[in-house]
């Protein structure tokens, strides 16, 4: 763990002392994304990081406080500090379903439960910013993480943005991108439901188990809506952290 570290540390090298703690926090993501660390495996102390990394004690603080706040570290008291074992999704910055967990190491699939191409209905044209019979790509897809189903998500896209609904085959978002139509931001809604008997069979859970709904609409630079996702997550392997400021 304390090579890999020490020699990206030095790779991104010391221009700017400080932001040294921004630059360490990249560095351990990227130890920890390239794939070589477990989800729930310990990291060094903090003495023995400065130490290999020649930085103060402050700095290695500053960076794992960093990370347990966006939910890549988590800290145990009196055990130390642990790759966190569940997949953490930030609403602090704009990420994929595959983004987020391709930067753990873990390998993003699909499986496509339904594709067409149809006529906007009145709701989707509400959400989406369209006129009446303007067509609209749908997606339902089970997502997994590896081989664990994590996530069902139903999406609807002006076919003015996604011209071809078979370009999408893991990411969605990477399939915007490749036409130039990749959100910039968007507007998520999250409340808690318990899974129905549809719900729980394609993720392998039980009838009733508590999971996370999140309705998001991702806008383009000039304002148009490229996307419109309802998703829902397993509550047993998902956790959503915010970053606050007043």
């Amino acid at each position: 763990m304390q090579a890999p570290l020490l020699r990206e540390f030095k790779r991104l090298g010391r221009t700017q002392t400080t932001h040294a703690y921004l630059r360490l926090m990249r560095s351990i993501e990227n130890v920890i994304s390239a794939g070589p660390i477990e989800p729930g495996a310990a990291l060094p102390s903090e003495r023995d990081l400065a130490k290999a990394l020649d930085v103060s004690r402050v700095t290695v603080r500053k960076a794992i406080a960093g990370l347990v706040g966006e939910g890549l570290l988590t800290q145990r008291h009196g055990a130390g500090t642990f790759v966190a074992g569940r997949i953490v999704k930030s609403f602090s910055k704009l990420t994929s379903f595959s983004d987020d967990l391709r930067v753990r190491g873990l390998e993003p699939r699909s499986v496509v439960l339904d594709r067409s191409v149809g006529e906007v209905t009145p709701e989707e044209a509400m959400a989406l910013n369209l006129s009446p019979g303007a067509r609209v790509v749908r997606l339902r897809r089970l997502r997994y993480a590896d081989e664990q189903p994590l996530a069902i998500e139903r999406s609807v896209i002006p076919l003015s943005i996604l011209p071809d609904a078979e370009s999408v085959s893991t990411s969605l978002y990477d399939a915007l991108a490749a036409v130039g139509h990749r959100p910039t931001r968007a507007l998520q809604r999250l409340r808690a439901v318990a899974f129905d008997a549809e719900h729980a069979r394609l993720l392998g859970i039980a009838i009733g188990s508590p999971g996370l709904f999140i309705e998001r609409r991702g806008f383009l630079d000039d304002g148009r809506v490229a996307e419109f996702t309802c998703s829902h997550y397993r509550g047993d392997a998902y956790d959503f952290v915010a970053e606050l400021h007043e």
